[in-house]
């Protein structure tokens, strides 16, 4: 059968991309621009917090611009916490959580913790090094500092001559054809698969569901497929802007009501709030034996933290850079300040909300997850496991499984949104700005694969594509951090010990001019 080649030729690659040196590469790359920052997310805490969240209601972050294909810093946020906060916050905690039992949650923190510092670069650079496309508007992201960051690379004595030109334009090209694969498995067939089996779970019609078309799958799940295809191609067709317009409204609403949701059922079970943060920390080192014994356990918790963590926040991909690279902001600090803030909202409130609800709904040890058996409640799976732990509190007419589904819903649509546009940036440097429509259309016609395929293979997928898309992008992030660590240098330099030096905005010298005018004029 096709579906079981496809899975075995997968599982060899991702055997590759999330084995130890991609795993490595992610959390040691984190770590390192987390100690050459002088653990920035840390000792200046107060200034990404003041130019973030303490900022989130002045004009200079809500206010839309006319500029073409340029957004607010706001929008940008909630653009890149659309792709973010997606099924990876509830199917894929549920899932590491099955896996690699409660110790996952754990390692998912301290993938985050680093993580954000590795987005901080990435978004540092992406501001530092965009341009305008030939129709107006800003274009940056991972294959633009390869190409002119590690590209740009020269080194001459009069014994050697050495360029990185030819080296940064292959792994600009491989960044692209990866997160255009991503774009079909992160952003659209794993999120489909998830919105499909908690919907069909919460709101099913038997008329439908009982029509099987082939292979098992039903009519109703290729009817909630199409669906989805049409929404997404209204909204993605007509570029970042729209998005943009409709991120802003659904995120905020989305985050603020799956967080106060959470809340309630974490409240209903206090009981169980420091039993299940115990059992995070120990199973981190010691995990349940349905997990495994030895150090072989330790990995899997590790991996499965690593994966689902990565999956999530997105820190190391060098997806989001591509829209926060639309953002008005002038300064690369301001725009990498809010990328760290994006991993803490993602993953350290949202996942942890998720994770505190499976663990603490009915006990640890008999309610929809026993954590030291690794059984699930019947009738349940890791898709649904959440909507299982919402109805031990709102069990009347389901409907906390109904409330789980549509946020599910909203987390995944969103993300769909998101990466439709990151894959367009990706296919807009290989073959143009003006061809960009074919890639959107792509895009949406991947959907309804999402709708047929099974949970795991969809996620299996998922994973493989994220991993391949995350090693050039951490080669040019640790190529490019002495320029990292230069601009944020310089950042605080003027901005927060108010030292005369000169700004460091962009590679271009005429953008840096136009930069620093508008900086003069009040912008930031």
């Amino acid at each position: 059968m096709i579906l079981d080649k496809i899975a075995e030729i997968n599982g060899s690659i991702n055997g590759v991309v999330w084995g130890i040196f991609g795993l490595a590469l992610l959390i040691g790359t984190g770590v390192i621009v987390t100690a050459c920052t002088k653990f920035f997310q840390i000792s200046r805490l107060g200034t990404w917090w003041k130019n973030t969240i303490g900022n989130m209601f002045s004009k200079e972050v809500l206010k839309h611009r006319k500029e073409k294909g340029t957004i607010s810093p706001f929008q940008a946020l909630c653009t890149a916490l659309a792709a973010t906060v997606g099924t990876g916050n509830i199917a894929g905690v549920a899932a590491a959580i099955c896996v690699g039992g409660a110790g996952a949650v754990f390692w998912m923190w301290v993938a985050a913790f680093f993580g954000m510092m590795t987005n901080y670069a990435e978004n540092t650079l992406g501001i530092y090094f965009r341009r305008k496309n030939s129709q107006g508007e800003w274009s940056g992201g991972a294959m633009y500092y390869l190409q002119d960051g590690l590209g740009g690379y020269k080194y001459e004595d009069k014994n050697n001559r050495v360029s990185l030109k030819i080296p940064g334009k292959i792994l600009a090209i491989l960044f692209c054809i990866f997160a255009m694969l991503a774009s079909f498995g992160i952003g659209s067939m794993g999120q489909v698969n998830k919105i499909v089996a908690n919907v069909a779970a919460a709101f099913d019609v038997k008329a439908l569901s009982s029509i099987e078309v082939f292979g098992g799958i039903s009519l109703y799940n290729i009817i909630l497929g199409v669906v989805i295809m049409v929404l997404t191609a209204v909204i993605t067709l007509g570029g970042v802007k729209r998005i943009a317009n409709v991120a802003e409204k659904i995120v905020p609403f989305m985050v603020v009501l799956f967080v106060a949701g959470s809340i309630v059922i974490i409240g209903v079970n206090y009981n169980a709030i420091l039993p299940a943060f115990k059992a995070i920390f120990v199973n981190a080192f010691k995990p349940e034996a349905f997990v495994g014994g030895g150090l072989g356990a330790v990995i899997l918790a590790m991996t499965q933290g690593f994966k689902r963590g990565v999956f999530s926040n997105e820190a190391g991909l060098g997806s989001s850079v591509m829209v926060h690279s639309n953002s008005s902001v002038k300064e690369p600090v301001k725009q990498g300040m809010w990328g760290i803030f994006e991993v803490f909202a993602d993953t350290m409130v949202v996942c942890t909300m998720t994770a505190l609800v499976v663990l603490t709904s009915g006990g640890l040890e008999g309610g929809v997850f026993n954590v030291t058996t690794g059984e699930i409640a019947n009738g349940l799976s890791d898709a649904t496991l959440v909507g299982g732990a919402f109805n031990e509190v709102f069990g009347w007419g389901n409907i906390g499984q109904r409330f789980v589904a549509i946020a599910m819903f909203l987390f995944a649509f969103t993300t769909i949104l998101g990466w439709s546009h990151y894959g367009s940036k990706a296919w807009e440097y290989l073959f143009g700005a003006k061809t960009t429509i074919i890639f959107r259309i792509i895009h949406v016609c991947t959907i309804i694969f999402g709708a047929v395929l099974t949970s795991s293979l969809a996620w299996d997928i998922s994973d493989t594509f994220n991993g391949l898309m995350m090693i050039p992008n951490l080669i040019g992030v640790l190529f490019m951090l002495p320029l990292v660590v230069k601009i944020t240098n310089n950042y605080i330099d003027r901005k927060v010990k108010k030292k005369d030096v000169k700004p460091i905005l962009s590679y271009d010298e005429k953008i840096q001019a136009e930069a620093e005018e508008a900086i003069a004029n009040g912008a930031e």
